[in-house]
């Protein structure tokens, strides 16, 4: 009997080392909107480049994953799926997994050992003001967890205080979505319909805001102190491979 349970926790012991604690989970932040709420309706939802691959790529380090959004239940992406997308769409559950989402009081962050926040515009109008949601990411973070973001997803931590009163971003190098590709395209009428423009609100709470000026290649993907950021869609799924990554150092 000691020779077996031996056996097991060496067992135990190696899942440890190899996937971390095998009962923690990661959690996606999504958002609720669906448009601007202006009367052209701009498109407000979450970008399925941002969550489907980085969603797979856990999935397939053996981790699950949950989502939770400002109100819970239903969230509505754009772009049709492809590539990873379909494949993780078909065969790994993601959207009945997404449109389950839990509300933020339903959330126990002990569960989990990092967050990622993926683009699309609704983040910047629920996520980013949703004191709730701002809590469980301070939770997470403060307690050794990875915090990762792709695209307009950054508007998601750039609010977010910690326990001590400073902004989680602050002395930080953050890639988000430039201020010079929103005031130039037509997607939020030229960010005028935005309730502040990233780049700007990352530096104004002490980030250093990297982007296509500032990056060698405007794909990279940016690390931190646990924070883990890209400012385009194709590098989602190597924030997801960088958590990953940092966390079973």
């Amino acid at each position: 009997m000691k020779l077996i349970q031996l056996i097991v926790l060496m067992l135990s012991l190696v899942a440890t080392a190899v996937l971390g604690e095998p009962n923690k989970k990661v959690l996606i932040i999504a958002s609720n909107m669906v448009d601007m709420g202006d009367p052209e309706q701009h498109d407000a939802r979450n970008n399925l480049r941002e969550f489907a691959p980085p969603y797979h790529v856990f999935l397939s380090h053996g981790y699950d994953v949950d989502f939770v959004s400002p109100k819970g239940g239903d969230v509505q992406f754009m772009m049709e799926p492809q590539g990873i997308s379909s494949y993780t769409i078909k065969y790994e559950g993601f959207l009945e997994k997404a449109n389950a989402s839990l509300t933020p009081a339903k959330v126990n962050t002990s569960d989990y050992w990092g967050v990622f926040i993926g683009g699309g515009y609704g983040v910047m109008f629920d996520v980013a003001s949703n004191n709730e949601i701002q809590s469980i990411i301070r939770r997470i973070y403060e307690d050794g967890g990875y915090v990762g973001v792709g695209g307009h997803g950054a508007a998601g931590i750039a609010n977010v205080t910690l326990s001590d009163g400073s902004y989680l971003v602050n002395n930080k190098k953050v890639a988000g979505f430039p201020n010079s590709t929103e005031t130039s395209k037509p997607w939020a009428k030229q960010g005028t319909l935005l309730p502040f423009l990233i780049e700007t609100q990352l530096n104004k709470h002490g980030a250093i805001a990297l982007n296509k000026t500032s990056l060698k290649d405007k794909h990279a993907v940016v690390t931190d102190q646990r924070i883990i950021s890209t400012m385009f869609l194709p590098s989602a799924a190597l924030v997801a491979k960088e958590m990953i990554i940092g966390y079973t150092k």
